[in-house]
């Protein structure tokens, strides 16, 4: 077999761990029994002997994938000439019980039309194939895989009514079958994890599998209905909140980065990273996104993740009391390694487990935190004593540390800088503590933090904004773009359209080969002819979130200048276009459109929300003649009919810059 595309998987989880099935029928990645355990089938790592559970379908069949409405119910269709099948896979969710039912994925065979031959091959890499195994035939029940590996013995069971085979495989006995079958025959395969000294049990009868599929799709429904957006993008933002449901680990309350380790950044470069841990900065992003669609159960439930991760701080850490990213169970520990035995997606070596940045300091992870905290205490529930404690600890730190130079945002693995980004978020914790403080009426150093937050303000208009650039820079007397800079006016640092974000912005848009950071609608983390990272290893894709930050940041803008506004909605609509064929969005998109990176990435999906969110609004408030915001005043350029927001006005085109519409878009 051959790799398939990223973007022609599908996803389907139980908010433990989760599996990616290719539209070929190939489940291709699962790790059990939780996210960061080691894979059982790695084949998206290493084709040959990376274990895969392959269903497909003789013929020539064509293929193509949906999800059940409002769930994360994957089917998987094959249609032909002589017939037609469709694979239904789940894992359960929503059950009581055991901790031990979720560790099962199902795979449902159901032929729709006509005859066809059905190819079931089950062949685990236990260990991400580091670790052989051998296979026992149970009658009529099945096939338990065991292994000993580096963590201890495993058992892995196929189960299911259909007498399978051993063969050879890579790692060890592989289990297959070949069936013919006809309209109306089902069926069932169920891969779960044995306890020490259990027996594979019978097969699930039609019944069972029929119960566990109901209570899989009505729990992913109950859930969705709480999710209060009926904007313009409902489908979009509805799907990117069931993957962040997916994403989350629902024992601690943590939320992974992604599910998979090692996609490359670029095909064939060494910019492949382990996704599968818990970022305070991505975390505290999806809970805003969650936040503002209302999900506040799981924004609880991180709080609390959040809240023990701050009474676990080390004070005395060089880097800082928090640590930017944990284990999805809490755990510190995330040292780096390379599996040198695995070739890589596409040959994109190394594959890596572990990750090294969490030992780094970055000191943005403060801002990040304080805001979610402040948005939870004004929308959610009111914070503890206790926790305001460890947060007044954190803000003293920050007052003591924000002029050390860091690894920032983006992780580099080169010298520390003083990344503007960093500073702009250490002024966003003093900030929101300041507001909850005197929101909540709480005790705190409020003239040393006020003094530290403004020195911080002034330091970066006077460092991080270059005069020669005429945009806010990437690091203290630099001057190369960096994305994140499109925060400023969604963190409430700028107004959207004060001169230097107008500028900031119109200098993003530009080219990439003219010093910018935007192609159409993908835009880069910064521009690599500019900015040496550490890494190594050519050009990366676009970053699919600094294309919404984007979007965001034209939306503000554009409730001054319409011309913003309608370039935020064509660059959004065009940015949804870059999903798969499931609305699934990696962490990059390459200029063929491809997806790179880790697959599906939390931070694309709750980017896409915030987007849709804050552009709807907007929106909203330009289309309604009784919103109390104006479009602004006439222009100098604009139509003597009207305004350049006027109904009557002419269209922008959708290729077109606005700097290329009627009247001025900002200091220039």
């Amino acid at each position: 077999m051959s790799y398939l595309p990223i973007e022609d998987y599908g996803l389907v989880g139980n908010m433990r761990t989760a599996a990616l099935v290719g539209k070929n029928g190939n489940v291709d990645w699962l790790c059990l029994p939780h996210f960061d355990s080691p894979s059982v089938f790695g084949a998206v790592l290493d084709d040959e002997k990376g274990g895969r559970f392959s269903i497909t379908v003789n013929g020539g069949s064509k293929c193509w994938q949906v999800y059940l409405p409002d769930s994360n119910v994957l089917l998987t269709r094959f249609t032909g000439d002589e017939g037609a099948a469709e694979v239904v896979d789940y894992m359960p969710v929503g059950m009581e019980g055991p901790e031990g039912g979720y560790h099962r994925l199902i795979r449902h065979v159901r032929v729709l039309r006509g005859r066809v031959t059905v190819n079931v091959r089950c062949e685990p890499g236990f260990d991400y194939a580091r670790a052989s195994h051998t296979a026992e035939l149970c009658d009529d029940e099945g096939v338990v895989f065991e292994s000993e590996t580096s963590r201890g013995p495993v058992r892995l069971a196929l189960s299911t009514k259909r007498t399978l085979h051993l063969t050879d495989g890579a790692n060890g006995p592989a289990a297959v079958r070949e069936m013919e079958m006809e309209r109306g025959e089902r069926a069932t395969f169920e891969v779960r994890l044995l306890e020490p000294g259990e027996r594979l049990e019978d097969p699930l009868s039609r019944e069972a599998e029929y119960h566990l599929f109901r209570g899989t799709t009505d729990f992913w429904r109950r859930w969705l209905k709480t999710c209060s957006y009926t904007g313009r993008w409902r489908e979009p933002v509805r799907r990117s909140a069931l993957v962040l449901k997916m994403l989350t680990f629902e024992p601690s309350g943590a939320i992974v980065a992604a599910p998979t380790t090692s996609l490359p950044e670029q095909l064939g470069g060494h910019r492949n990273w382990d996704y599968r841990y818990s970022w305070i900065r991505d975390a505290a992003f999806t809970l805003y996104g969650l936040l503002r669609i209302g999900f506040s159960s799981e924004v609880r439930s991180f709080i609390q993740w959040l809240r023990e991760r701050c009474e676990a701080g080390i004070p005395d850490d060089p880097n800082g009391p928090l640590q930017i990213v944990y284990g999805i169970d809490g755990r510190r520990n995330l040292t780096e390694s390379e599996l040198g035995h695995l070739e890589g997606y596409r040959g994109s070596a190394p594959v890596r487990i572990g990750n090294g940045a969490h030992d780094q300091l970055q000191l943005d992870i403060y801002g990040e935190l304080l805001d979610a905290v402040y948005l939870y205490d004004k929308y959610g529930t009111p914070i503890s004593w206790d926790f305001w404690q460890d947060l007044v600890r954190y803000c003293d730190w920050v007052c003591a540390n924000w002029e050390r130079p860091d690894e920032g945002i983006w992780e580099v693995r080169g010298d520390r800088e003083h990344f503007v980004y960093s500073k702009l978020m250490c002024w966003v914790a003093l900030d929101r503590a300041l507001r909850l403080a005197d929101k909540r009426s709480l005790p705190a150093p409020r003239k040393r933090w006020t003094k530290t937050r403004d020195r911080i303000y002034r330091a970066i208009m006077e460092k991080g904004y270059s005069q020669e650039r005429g945009a806010f820079v990437q690091t203290f007397g630099g001057t190369a773009l960096d994305a994140s800079n499109l925060l400023m006016p969604l963190v409430f640092f700028t107004g959207p359209n004060d001169p230097r974000m107008i500028s900031t912005l119109e200098q993003t848009l530009r080219a990439p080969e003219e010093g910018g950071l935007t192609s159409d609608c993908l835009v880069w983390r910064y521009n690599l002819r500019e900015v040496d990272d550490g890494v190594g290893g050519g050009e990366e894709g676009a970053f699919n979130l600094c294309s919404f930050w984007l979007v965001e940041a034209l939306a503000r803008a554009g409730r001054i200048e319409p011309a913003y506004l309608e370039k935020a909605h064509v660059m959004f609509e065009k940015m949804l276009n870059y999903s798969n064929h499931l609305g699934l969005f990696a962490e990059m998109t390459g200029l063929r459109g491809q997806a790179l990176g880790n697959f599906p990435q939390a931070f694309s999906h709750l980017g896409l929300i915030s987007a849709a969110y804050n552009l709807d609004r907007t929106l909203n408030e330009a289309h309604d003649p009784r919103s109390s915001r104006t479009t602004g005043p006439m222009h100098a350029g604009a139509s003597a009919n009207g305004t350049a927001g006027d109904a009557g006005s002419p269209a922008t085109h959708p290729g077109a810059e606005p700097s290329s519409q009627p009247g001025p878009t900002g200091a220039r």
